[in-house]
């Protein structure tokens, strides 16, 4: 693959996983305005959440499989540009219903569009020159998270709640042709490689691991929603007799939706762990860490996103930068150093009191999200790196269904905990209530963090650079 080819890869990833982040963030604040305009009730606005959530979290390992056997760059031009396409129809909408109805329809094309992210790097670059592009594409993700608020609030104020809808248009469809103009790489021939034709696909299992992750999102949301324990009971049942339908499946199929190979790796299992575990403890505590800012320090919502602006500042930031040390340390150490500070972070937020100032809530969040940035980088790099490149769809498909479920988890546990500690009070509604709810629920996530560490003692350590002909040993 030429340079100018790779270039275009490595922008439309970056561009891909910008878009996707930034319409979900810009979403959350427009949402209010949403409401107003299309007199819609509390419930149905928290659907355009939710069923975006279950579409895109159900279908990623399908689509990434999908980018395995038709391309990577085709299934990320589809996605891509049908993402533009269902955002150009929400912005047209002119009824609640069919806001929901085009927003599962973005998160179908939202999960063909994000294991092929990742694809397209693995296929366009060498396993050693990997890090880099995943760190800019893991930078642009912050960057957007940074901005998304700023550029959600700005909109909807000054052109109305359609404007961030209409804001993802033009770059889909632009990045979307781009790429589309690079030709895919030519498959090698299973002759010349000693592999078989390309599996068929399993439908079946793929419908299996659709309700399984669904439903467990689905009760995740319910914690943190208006849903409740019914609305957990329902979706954890359905995902759980899903998911044993679906272990069997994968071990009758003769060609599973999940390939042996990929889990087999302790590497993968491990990255995979570490990922959620970081985004739990990461979205927790930013959701704690708002109901602090706003209900207990009184900060009105700009300045509210002020004092956490340096968290996704940090990630983009600490993102590149952890590209040195993993080489020289290797990706255990460098990710069980990043869990620690993240739990360090959460602990210094935890330890804050109503008439803690805002500077050290800047330092907790910075080191939240310093902390965050790089392990998301060396995991994910971990997980794609380790999966065979024939496999790399389902890896990022599997990486992105990690990074859609620790968000989950972490708001679900937070929402419970927090109500746990403000017993007949609303979290939003008594400050005393929160200033003895909030220091348990954010030392609860730092364990989390802490767990996330010690599952990352199970990623590879620092691989010396061997001269030519010679084999490499990995250190433990």
């Amino acid at each position: 693959m030429s340079a100018a080819h790779r270039r275009i890869t490595l922008a439309g990833s970056v561009v891909g996983a910008a878009v996707v982040a930034l319409d979900g963030t810009v979403l959350t604040v427009v949402q209010p305005t949403l409401q107003k305009e299309l007199h819609a009730s509390f419930a149905q606005v928290q659907w355009t959440s939710t069923s975006y959530l279950i579409a895109v979290a159900g279908l990623l390992v399908l689509a990434g499989r999908l980018g395995d056997r038709y391309g990577h760059r085709r299934l990320f031009a589809v996605g891509i540009l049908g993402f533009g396409a269902a955002s150009a129809g929400i912005g047209l909408a002119s009824g609640i219903g069919t806001v929901i109805v085009l927003r599962v329809a973005q998160g179908a094309f939202g999960a063909l569009l994000q294991p092929a992210t990742l694809g397209m790097l693995r296929a366009a670059f060498p396993p050693d020159r990997l890090g880099m592009p995943i760190a800019l594409r893991t930078s642009a993700i912050g960057l957007a998270a940074a901005t998304g608020p700023l550029v959600g609030g700005a909109l909807a104020v000054h052109h109305g709640w359609r404007a961030a809808f209409f804001l993802n248009v033009p770059p889909a469809l632009v990045i979307g042709l781009l790429v589309l103009a690079v030709p895919e790489p030519a498959p090698q021939a299973a002759a010349s490689t000693g592999q078989r034709p390309p599996a068929r696909l399993d439908l079946p299992g793929a419908g299996l691991l659709a309700f399984t992750v669904g439903g467990l999102v689905y009760a995740l949301a319910g914690v943190s929603g208006d849903g409740g324990a019914g609305a957990f009971a329902t979706g954890l049942a359905a995902a759980v007799a899903a998911g044993l339908l679906f272990a069997g499946r994968q071990r009758r199929a003769p060609d599973p939706l999940v390939p042996p190979g990929v889990l087999a790796s302790p590497a993968v299992v491990s990255g995979l762990g570490v990922l959620v575990a970081a985004s739990a403890a990461l979205y927790g505590s930013l959701f704690t860490g708002v109901y602090h800012l706003q209900d207990v320090l009184g900060l009105d919502p700009l300045r509210c996103a002020l004092v956490a602006l340096p968290g996704p500042v940090a990630m983009v930031v600490a993102a590149p930068l952890s590209v040195p040390p993993t080489r020289r340390y290797g990706p255990r150490r460098t990710a069980v150093g990043a869990m620690f500070l993240l739990a360090l972070g959460d602990l210094l937020l935890s330890r804050l009191g109503a008439e803690s100032g805002t500077t050290p809530i800047c330092v907790a969040f910075l080191m939240v999200g310093a902390g965050f940035g790089t392990v998301m980088v060396v995991a994910t790099d971990v997980v794609v790196r380790q999966a065979p490149e024939r496999h790399a769809g389902v890896a990022g498909g599997l990486q992105q269904t990690a990074m859609n479920i620790g968000p989950a988890l972490g708001v679900a546990a937070a929402t419970a905990l927090l109500a746990l500690g403000t017993p007949g009070a609303t979290a939003s509604g008594s400050r005393e209530a929160l200033l003895h709810a909030v220091p348990p629920t954010l030392a609860v996530l730092a364990t989390v963090a802490v767990a996330g560490a010690l599952s990352a003692r199970g990623l590879p350590g620092r691989t010396p650079v061997a001269p030519q002909g010679h084999t490499v040993r990995v250190r433990d």
